[in-house]
């Protein structure tokens, strides 16, 4: 099992909660980025730290170079949080997440599709 792996855990039921009182405020229907930044609120109000992009070291081969990567947001170095606010969330975009997950050496991810009448209609746990 990943060493993060039990940590991650523990912080999805605080992490859900704080994205369901997100879309309890907002409601459906808004841009991801507006979610995003109340969602990094309310994980700041719950004493939770996030990042938005991280510097990540690329293997390819013999190559290795360091590239920010544009993920939504990252809390407490151990656990993936992408925002959406679609109609249908697709496989291209879980594909992304875990891609995210991998070159973040991370076992667990969460996505949230806000674009729902009701949240946890739109929770997508992500593990590899």
């Amino acid at each position: 099992m990943h060493p993060l792996y039990s940590r991650a855990d523990l912080l999805t039921q605080i992490v859900i909660g704080a994205a369901i009182e997100v879309h309890r405020i907002l409601g459906p229907g808004l841009l991801e980025s507006i979610y995003e930044r109340c969602l990094i609120h309310e994980l700041k109000l719950r004493g939770l730290n996030s990042v938005k992009q991280k510097a990540v070291l690329i293997r390819y081969k013999d190559v290795i170079f360091e590239e920010n990567l544009r993920f939504d947001i990252l809390v407490e170095d151990c656990l993936l949080i992408e925002v959406k606010a679609v109609e249908h969330v697709l496989p291209v975009h879980i594909a992304a997440a875990i891609s995210y997950l991998k070159l973040l050496d991370l076992p667990l991810g969460l996505m949230f599709n806000f674009h729902v009448p009701k949240l946890t209609e739109g929770v997508k746990r992500l593990i590899i």
